[in-house]
């Protein structure tokens, strides 16, 4: 029972965590700008693929995430702190940044609507699957003790990225409804949310060094060699 809690926890954790900082409904004008000229068809195409894509890329992180951390020799508190400080400051940025108007002229926005196929860059990286979204997939890793515990968190980015096709397939709609002023609040309040998820990380990695074992065995042994 108490694995099976677990299990949903960590698809639900993945959600929560991912979907502020993928952010669909705030990409919504940027998808459209990009794929501005493409059929309806050509456009739900390139949407498709990138979902694709987005999977495929955070699931790599994921399961390589062991493999990263031991080969450079990160430890799972630095990796939490590292992560958290990249998504505060993502979270701060979104927070704080002014509402800006897309330019038309813009070289990004005219270079990437120049490609014959957008899936993968710009629209899977970095604007769906960026360095904040794989930070903290790889953190994800510290929580994964058994192969369940993988599968849970890939159900989980299957589920956001599900959330995302179906969100961008909507995106006239949405832009329509919701208004340049709904999407900029929408934005401020993802930012909070992503700011608060990064402090969340930064406190975890900081509550693990102070607990760790050898840390303590440590200060402890220098403690008593004053005493003596």
């Amino acid at each position: 029972m108490q694995n099976v809690s677990h299990f949903w926890e960590l698809i639900l954790g993945t959600i929560i965590a991912l979907l502020p900082l993928i952010n669909p409904l705030a990409s919504a004008p940027s998808f459209l700008a990009i794929t501005e000229g493409d059929s309806h068809e050509r456009r739900q195409e390139q949407l498709r693929h990138a979902c694709i894509y987005m999977v495929v890329i955070l699931v790599g992180f994921l399961v390589g995430g062991t493999f990263i951390m031991g080969f450079f020799g990160i430890s799972i508190p630095g990796l939490r702190i590292a992560g958290g400080l990249l998504v505060a400051g993502i979270g701060s940025t979104m927070l704080m940044a002014m509402p800006v108007e897309h330019s038309e002229d813009d070289p990004a926005r005219r270079a990437a609507r120049a490609k014959r196929d957008v899936s993968f860059s710009p629209l899977a990286m970095p604007m769906l699957s960026g360095p904040g979204a794989i930070a903290v997939t790889v953190g994800f890793t510290s929580l994964a003790t058994q192969w369940l515990d993988y599968v849970a968190i890939i159900l989980g980015i299957i589920t956001v990225a599900i959330i995302t096709y179906v969100t961008l397939s909507l995106s006239e709609r949405v832009v329509t409804v919701i208004g340049t002023n709904g999407m900029n609040a929408l934005s401020k309040v993802m930012g909070f949310l992503i700011l608060c998820i990064g402090i969340q990380f930064v406190v975890n990695g900081v509550r693990g060094i102070v607990t760790d074992p050898e840390l303590l065995n440590a200060i402890r042994s220098a403690i008593t060699a004053t005493k003596v």
